[in-house]
């Protein structure tokens, strides 16, 4: 009714789900850096809780579209209100494998079978089942002994339980004792605060396309925070509500009494059975619509950080811009700017880095997507990184750096090209400067980077014991070049070799977990001096 009015293609603030609008929070971002750590590391099972509304369904869908096929095999149940036996012929049906006529031995052998095959090919199998507080205290005694499938040294499956925070009473009961005791990465998810409801709203204006002829005042985004408590769903009626009063009265401005008036309306029919099951129908509905999305899967296998929210303030350098204009000078610099035009233009300043040709034509309306397609066209690889500026220092390789800015909507792309004599350098330049200081930086970056690189050696990922294959034999060579392998080149990633590769680790100052991923990777290939890389130090003398 009100689209032509504002100029938004389409309605910004429907309750059903639209994966182009999806809105990571600070806590959403938290929520989603426990689930990767917990599935990066064979956590066997990981529980995320939060009331109706807060976004686990957004976080769900986050997670596994960052789950690419070539290293996970996902499945999903979002209807545990059954038996245990049809749970084993859930779960055999979403990966594909025999589930019909067999008895729960069976099923539980076919499982096994297939754990065990996707296990020898370096690939982590994750089931994620929501509404988990829907399940009958038996049937989660069924998923306790489908994680007793495991070899000598790993975790066969990986449990992802969400549900509401009846979740963990339901745990808490002494039958389930066990069960409670293997969790080992739990995450209750918060409403968002003030600052990301005022940034969600802002968002959604700007994917429906009307952000320039419709705003909200900010009493009129303290009156829905006040109500909504940031939660998404809830934002979202209101808003719908408050842009209709306002279409009524032919402003393109909310007020807060415009915001007011929706609260007072919604306040009248929210105790309607209707209205109820309206809004937490669309819990359910939201999974189903987003996962069939399928936006991108990245492969990513750097150590993931606690996302909280950047410290306020950031040091001042002496020639660098000042830190009370610093946000000033992005706000201008990006304001103009869309996310893909940052993105891309981040991604060229690394192209010619690496000597490849730059992006000139782009139609995808998801940056990631947009830069992974980029980067294989070009021979590269494209690694998501969570984690501190040390971390990403350490790695030593440029990298296109995500952030977002107060009063801007969607994230924002810088380049780190170099670092040295106190200086970070960025591109493209602020007020002039190539460089600001780490403090800096961290005052407004997320601590989200991609990594652009080469893998001439073509090495896989590996972290499961036993694995073979010539992707190991030239990993082998490769540590034999730096010291730290002197046993066979048989090809099998074995106690010697991952011994090499912990020692390897401790010696440049990383996690010596023994596996073998994209930061080891880098290190390993600038340690052999056989390949040139760009990298971060290289403007120590400037």
């Amino acid at each position: 009714m009100y689209c032509e009015f504002y100029g938004f293609k389409e309605k910004p603030f429907n309750i059903t789900p639209n994966p182009r609008f999806i809105f990571l929070s600070k806590n959403h971002r938290e929520a989603f850096a426990h689930l990767l750590y917990g599935i990066d590391n064979h956590a066997g099972f990981i529980e995320l809780s939060g009331e109706v509304g807060t976004g686990k369904t957004t976080v769900l869908r986050a997670l596994l579209s960052q789950l690419d096929d070539d290293s996970h095999r996902t499945a999903l149940i979002f209807n545990p209100c059954i038996s245990a036996l049809e749970l084993l012929r859930s779960i055999n049906r979403e990966f594909g494998i025999p589930a019909e006529g067999l008895s729960a031995a069976g099923l539980l052998d076919s499982l096994n079978r297939f754990l065990l095959t996707e296990n020898a090919a370096g690939r982590t199998v994750v089931l994620v089942i929501d509404e988990a507080q829907n399940l009958e205290p038996g049937v989660l005694e069924q998923i306790r002994l489908i994680s007793n499938l495991e070899t000598e040294t790993d975790k066969l499956i990986q449990i992802v339980l969400a549900g509401q925070p009846e979740l963990g009473q339901l745990l808490s009961q002494p039958s389930l004792r066990q069960l409670s005791q293997r969790i080992t990465v739990r995450y209750h998810l918060q409403p968002m605060d003030f600052e990301d409801t005022g940034a969600y709203i802002e968002h959604r204006l700007e994917i429906a396309g009307g952000w320039r002829a419709a705003s909200f005042t900010a009493g009129a985004v303290k009156l829905i925070f006040r109500y909504a408590g940031g939660l998404p769903r809830l934002i979202n009626i209101v808003c719908d509500r408050a842009l209709l009063i306002g279409y009524t009265e032919e402003s393109r401005e909310i007020s807060s009494r415009m915001a007011a008036a929706a609260i007072k309306e919604i306040k009248r029919g929210e105790r309607s059975p209707a209205f109820v099951r309206r809004v937490r129908a669309t819990g359910v509905a939201a999974l189903i619509a987003l996962i069939a999305a399928g936006i991108y899967a990245i492969p990513r296998d750097m150590p993931q950080k606690n996302n909280s929210s950047p410290p306020a303030t950031a040091g001042i350098s002496p020639d660098g811009p000042a830190a009370s204009t610093l946000l000033d000078a992005l706000r201008r610099e990006h304001r103009q700017k869309t996310e893909m035009d940052s993105a891309v233009q981040a991604f060229n300043v690394l192209a010619k880095l690496w000597d490849v040709r730059p992006v000139k034509k782009y139609n995808s309306r998801n940056p990631l997507r947009e830069l992974e397609q980029s980067a294989t066209k070009r021979g590269l690889r494209l690694t998501v990184f969570n984690g501190s500026f040390e971390d990403l220092r350490r790695t030593d390789v440029p990298a296109v750096l995500e952030f977002s800015l107060p009063g801007l909507a969607g994230r924002r792309y810088l380049a780190l090209t170099g670092v040295g004599n106190g200086r970070v350098f960025i591109a493209p330049p602020l007020k002039g400067h190539n460089f600001l200081t780490s403090a800096e930086l961290e005052s407004f970056w997320s601590g989200r980077a991609y990594l652009l690189w080469k893998n001439p050696l073509n090495i896989p990922s590996l972290a499961v014991p036993g694995t073979k294959g010539e992707g190991v034999n030239r990993l082998q060579q490769l540590l034999n070049g730096v010291g730290v392998y002197k046993g066979p080149m048989s090809g099998v990633f074995d106690r010697e070799t991952i011994a090499a590769i912990k020692n390897f680790q401790a010696m440049r100052g990383i996690a010596a977990d023994g596996r073998v991923g994209t930061q080891t990777l880098l290190l390993l290939y600038r340690a052999g001096n056989r390949f040139s890389f760009p990298g971060l130090e290289q403007k120590k003398g400037s």
